[in-house]
């Protein structure tokens, strides 16, 4: 069977305003690189510094089309067995023990049946029948092993268990790539996709994100956390605040019952947004609330 779409969405206008009505405001060049690689069934590609929105992206996309997100978190030393499938060899096992005086012919098959087969994130994602949202989340901290196994997975969304035969996506998944750029993904991963730079919001965007976050917070003291996380990020930190953290300061605010930033109030409060005690001693010195 020719496997299908997702179809989330009908036209870009319709991107931005659904992802806008489950809290993620997107811009137009988002929504439609969004939009085009729903429609063309296209893997999706993000990449940006970390803290900009990859991530929920994804996560906006799979509320939105009320589907199931899969996920595959990357890191060093992930394998095939991890991302892909691995068999239940424990069970494996005890069906062998139980079977005995059975010719290995006979157990083979058994053991290396549907019963045995223990999915992992991309077999399950290809063989879902309902809406998915496939999330690959930091592309770029995996293997080139594991990025040769993505290849051949993008490519036709399908894959071959020896024992089982080929596997293919009767409904291909929405599927989204996050990378940070730590390091460079090879051209061939980048083909298979469309591509989407993220970058932190420009401020009146990141003043709209954190006004809908955390709807009871004053306009003014939104732009004042906003401009002062805009100043942090223009020092030279080991992490710039993201705009999650931006969230949560804010957040932070409104339970502390701030009204305004002070210095007071900063600096009590740095840690929400500040993970480095370098970066705090650095902005404690040169941040101005003037």
């Amino acid at each position: 069977m020719r496997d299908q779409t997702s179809g989330f969405f009908g036209s870009v206008d319709e991107v931005t305003e659904r992802l806008a009505a489950v809290g993620y405001l997107a811009s137009t060049a988002v929504a439609t690189t969004v939009f085009l690689a729903d429609r063309l069934g296209k893997p999706l590609l993000v990449e940006g510094p970390a803290g900009v929105g990859k991530t929920e992206l994804a996560k906006a996309v799979a509320r939105v089309g009320g589907a199931r997100l899969v996920r595959l978190q990357c890191y060093e030393g992930i394998d095939e067995s991890r991302a892909l499938y691995e068999w239940n060899h424990a069970k494996q096992l005890l069906r062998i023990t139980a079977g005995r005086g059975e010719s290995w012919e006979d157990a083979r098959t058994d053991v290396f049946g549907e019963e045995f087969l223990l999915p992992r994130p991309l077999l399950t994602a290809i063989r879902g029948e309902e809406p998915t949202v496939l999330l690959i989340d930091e592309t770029d901290k995996a293997d080139l092993e594991v990025e040769g196994l993505l290849l051949e997975v993008l490519s036709d969304f399908q894959v071959t268990v020896p024992e089982l035969g080929t596997i293919a996506a009767t409904r291909r998944p929405f599927t989204l790539l996050t990378s940070n750029a730590t390091r460079e993904l090879s051209e061939a991963l980048r083909r298979r996709c469309l591509f989407l730079h993220l970058d932190f919001p420009d401020p009146e965007l990141e003043e709209r994100i954190v006004r809908l976050r955390v709807p009871g917070l004053d306009a003014a003291l939104a732009a004042s956390v906003v401009r002062v996380v805009n100043a942090l990020r223009a020092m030279d930190l080991r992490k710039s605040p993201s705009v999650a953290e931006t969230i949560d300061w804010a957040r932070t605010l409104l339970a502390l019952g701030a009204d305004s930033l002070d210095d007071a109030v900063v600096r009590t409060s740095l840690g929400v947004i500040l993970k480095h005690q370098e970066d705090i001693c650095r902005a404690t010195e040169k941040l101005t609330l003037a």
